[in-house]
């Protein structure tokens, strides 16, 4: 039986850096996201510049019937899961009392739902081959709350802490489970959340996605549990458990109203699926 890495939300960003550095490593991929041309070109792409099988699946992650129809199509399918990264994301911002319920709704749906079913059902398999290895996106966001991006921050929060019960659990299962918490970088996802992009491109200390996923693949190997890529974002997810939580949140709050205040709640949110 063939073996696949499976990669949510691969169409841009740290999903498409993910699905471009494990091609490189010779992964046979199975890609999924929204965007079925954008996939499709992606597929042809990576085929060609690394003589690897990808496959793609349009499937909106945020629709649990889609996503239900989906894992049918993996559990019914002669395709091995040995690697699954859960890049797919949603963000949004400014004050959460003006915030589209239904895009609150969304993100609970992708950030959290869709996360955990995709390890449920993809964990089930990966158990009853012998093993695997799971790779869930967080973000630094997730070490504190954060006024301002309240649901994106909680949401983080959730896959950190599910990843590392997980990690404990499924251990005798032979499956390895890993949190990457990447800080601020130049993902289409910080742009069209309306963070300010020319100064995170003019920022040395903010990474690329093609740095964070290096990164993260090399720690992959090393099965680190909690892999945060930068000096400066590992102090700043270590900062949270020294200082008092009323300066935590209120330094988090500071930090969001200014970087995202620009625009309209109604324009601040963003999809990187």
């Amino acid at each position: 039986m063939t073996r696949y890495a499976l990669i949510t939300g691969a169409s841009s960003g740290i999903g498409l850096a993910m699905a471009e550095a494990l091609a490189r490593r010779g992964r046979n991929l199975l890609l999924v996201a929204r965007q079925r041309d954008r996939l499709e070109s992606i597929a042809i792409e990576l085929t060609q510049r690394f003589g690897v099988e990808v496959l793609f699946r349009a499937c909106d992650l945020s629709e649990p019937l889609r996503l239900s129809g989906f894992l049918l199509e993996l559990e019914d399918g002669e395709r091995q899961i040995d690697l699954l990264v859960n890049c797919a994301g949603i963000g949004t911002c400014g004050p959460f009392l003006g915030q589209d319920w239904m895009t609150e709704q969304d993100l609970i749906e992708v950030n959290i739902l869709a996360l955990t079913r995709l390890c449920h059902a993809v964990g089930n398999s990966m158990a009853l081959h012998g093993g695997g290895q799971i790779l869930n996106v967080a973000s630094i966001a997730a070490f504190q709350p954060g006024p301002w991006m309240s649901t994106y921050h909680a949401s983080k929060a959730y896959v950190l802490h599910f990843s590392e019960a997980l990690r404990i659990e499924l251990r005798k299962c032979a499956i390895k489970v890993s949190v990457l918490c990447p800080g601020p970088n130049h993902a289409v996802f910080f742009a069209k959340a309306q963070a300010d992009e020319q100064k995170l491109r003019s920022n040395k200390k903010s990474m690329s996605p093609e740095e964070i996923a290096l990164y993260a693949v090399r720690a992959l190997d090393r099965d680190r549990a909690i892999i945060i890529p930068g000096r400066r974002n590992r102090l700043i997810a270590m900062l949270p458990r020294l200082a008092p939580r009323w300066l935590v949140r209120t330094l988090a709050g500071i930090f969001n109203k200014t970087c995202y205040s620009r625009c309209p709640p109604s324009d601040l949110k963003t999809r990187a699926r």
